[in-house]
């Protein structure tokens, strides 16, 4: 499915502890971001260009501007890195 553990340590801005197995986060990232969301994460993580994201996505780029930075918000937020991370 691709390198979640990779792009997340990219993505999380203040890591402490390790981040769970490619299974879980999977599984947790699927419970807490919205479709398009997760969607766009995955997209991210096959270093699929921006334009065929917003493709993908079926979106405008102003949309598309707002899915990533909600997205980038919700993957540092202290509740979700709680779930992400083992401590």
């Amino acid at each position: 499915m691709g390198n979640f553990r990779e792009e997340l340590t990219k993505d999380i801005k203040k890591i402490v502890g390790t981040l769970k197995s490619e299974e879980i986060l999977v599984e947790t990232l699927k419970k807490k971001l919205t479709k398009k969301e997760f969607k766009y994460f995955k997209l991210k993580i096959k270093n699929s260009d921006e334009k065929s994201i917003i493709k993908e996505l079926q979106c405008d780029k102003e949309r598309f501007e707002a899915i990533k930075k909600q997205t980038n918000v919700k993957l540092n937020q202290e509740k979700l890195k709680k779930e992400l991370l083992i401590v």
